[in-house]
């Protein structure tokens, strides 16, 4: 069902799979089976994927199986390419549904017939009181609601109003369907919630079939029980909703008997995982679109590089809880840079280059020098690179006149050139505005592969390219969207947007091995961190995402904006 990172023995338990594992163990329950039941009225994002996780995880390890099932309930906010990226970012991160994928909309026949039944038990009423007078009427935390009129409407009247309200004969908004429960319960849920609206709009999947549609409270659980669902697995804010869960279950003549549980959802520091947030920031074009890199959504994930392993990994780190808390961002960071070490090619490249000349380099000459491709991997090989007697390094890697702590190239200084020699800077060269343009330098022939005969030692090794086969490349460096760690709390979320999530660097270079890069492939260029080739990118204009650093610098810059 699922490609995992560790044994079963190694996932850890929680406080779902022990349920589970005591369903079984009664005998409650002989086959395990979960869903997950993604709205399809946006991207899924990785709060998402806890859940992903949580269902087919649960489902692979108990040897039963999880349902994909699309909550089409809402034909106003439903876009066919909202069904096929959920299907694609779910098969993605490494799941596989096989022939249980279904649709809330599959069994809107079904439901309707249940929502006369429960008419005809004189359990359900149509109401036709306006909006705002509804609402007036559920009362408050504190204070009961009050009985609609029509809440005392025959069994006959009601069922002529519904199966009028089916035929397509009132206006949008005029009448609904409300369960009749209990209006002064102390579970708001339970004050004759409503489980049928009328909305004439056309439907992805059915059409104009219909003009009234389920609530997601009367679809969910009834659906459970058609698919034979065990264990309906929820975040918090549906705790609420499960007493309305049981009540539908027991009162309808439904195929099984399915119990719903709750887990606390993931919040992420500098994160907002609100759809309605995510859509706004897509609509008012703060961001490139779902897929943009900055976007906690999959599809902008794995834009930017992250790989499916370090989802799953970090999901299984955070765990299931029962009590919802905020996870900071450098454990995610921190899981991602775990997993691309393993994994990721190295290559070099200089995003800021200040060129270097090593004069005492024979002119028109090129070595050849073999590089490591990932040392946390012997498998991987190793690579071919040229150097010459004109280079490219990292212009943060100079200063002219360094501090105490600064171990890299100086005037008079030596160090290390990356899998090839020992080189000191001799002479700097500025332009006319006084700004350094080029380093003159000798390198040491007996160290080559970066080691000297006599032992002497250096403190700072570089990375480099060659200027005779350095490729140009843009690179897009991307930061936190959000500049504070939780987003909106004083207001307009959008006020709270960082001007530095993104900076697009030109002029860059790179070794000529990422020239054939994959779209979707994330290296790391050595001493920088690790970043992805993107779908933007031509054989002429190489453009790279930064997924991570190589360290948390963020938390670093965090933690000096506080101490000012």
């Amino acid at each position: 069902m699922a490609s995992t990172d560790t044994p079963d023995s190694e996932a850890g338990r929680d406080f779902i799979r022990d349920i589970v594992q005591a369903d079984l163990d009664a005998g409650r329950v002989t086959d395990v089976v979960t869903r997950f039941p993604p709205e399809p009225n946006g991207y899924l994002h990785i709060g998402h994927a806890k859940s992903i996780c949580l269902n087919f995880g649960i489902a692979q390890e108990f040897g039963g199986r999880c349902h994909l099932r699309f909550d089409d309930t809402n034909p106003t906010k439903e876009d066919q390419a909202f069904l096929d990226a959920i299907e694609r970012d779910v098969r993605w991160l490494g799941f596989d549904w096989g022939k249980h994928l279904y649709h809330a909309s599959d069994y809107f026949q079904q439901l309707y017939d249940w929502a006369e039944h429960l008419i005809e038990k004189g359990l359900a009423y149509v109401d036709d009181t306006p909006p705002a007078e509804m609402r007036a009427q559920r009362g408050t935390l504190t204070e009961p609601g009050q009985n609609s009129p029509c809440r005392y409407r025959s069994v006959e009247v009601n069922l002529d109003l519904f199966r009028r309200m089916r035929a397509g004969e009132f206006p949008n908004g005029t009448r609904v369907l409300r369960a009749k429960i209990d209006m002064a319960s102390g579970n708001m849920n339970l004050r004759d919630p409503v489980l049928y609206r009328i909305l004439h709009a056309k439907h992805p999947r059915t059409g104009d079939a219909w003009c009234i549609y389920p609530t997601y409270d009367f679809a969910h659980g009834q659906s459970d029980a058609i698919e034979g669902v065990t264990h309906s697995i929820c975040t918090l804010e549906f705790e609420d909703h499960r007493p309305l869960y049981d009540w539908l279950i027991q009162h309808l003549p439904v195929p099984s008997q399915p119990h719903q549980y709750e887990f606390a959802r993931l919040n992420l520091a500098y994160t907002v995982l609100s759809k309605r947030v995510l859509m706004r920031l897509v609509h008012e074009g703060h961001v490139a679109g779902w897929d943009d890199p900055r976007m906690p959504t999959l599809a902008g994930l794995r834009r930017r590089g992250v790989p499916p392993a370090a989802l799953r990994e970090f999901v299984r780190r955070i765990g299931v809880a029962k009590a919802n808390s905020v996870v900071d961002i450098a454990q995610w960071e921190h899981a991602v840079r775990d997993t691309l070490n393993r994994i990721a090619p190295r290559r070099m490249a200089v995003l800021r280059p200040l060129k270097l000349v090593i004069e005492n380099w024979p002119e028109g000459e090129t070595a050849t020098l073999e590089a490591v491709n990932n040392p946390e991997d012997p498998t991987a090989g190793t690579r071919e690179v040229a150097f010459g007697r004109e280079i490219f390094i990292e212009r943060d890697d100079f200063m002219e006149n360094p501090p105490r702590k600064f171990f890299r190239l100086a005037p008079g200084r030596e160090v290390r050139l990356r899998y090839a020699y020992f080189i000191t800077c001799r002479e700097v060269v500025k332009d006319a505005a006084g700004q350094v343009v080029e380093l003159r330098c000798t390198y040491d022939p007996a160290t080559r592969g970066g080691d000297a005969p006599d032992g002497r030692r250096v403190q700072a090794t570089l990375h480099w390219v060659a200027a005779a086969d350095a490729v140009p490349a843009e690179v897009r460096l991307y930061n936190q969207l959000f500049a504070r760690p939780d987003p909106g709390a004083d207001g307009d979320v959008m006020a709270d947007l960082s001007p530095e999530s993104l900076e697009a660097m030109t002029g860059c270079l790179v070794e000529p091995a990422l020239a054939s890069a994959q779209v979707g492939e994330t290296v790391q260029f050595e001493r920088i961190g690790y970043f992805c080739l993107d779908p933007d990118s031509t054989p002429e204009r190489l453009v790279f995402n930064r997924t991570v650093g190589l360290r948390d610098t963020w938390a670093k810059v965090q933690a000096t904006e506080r101490a000012r």
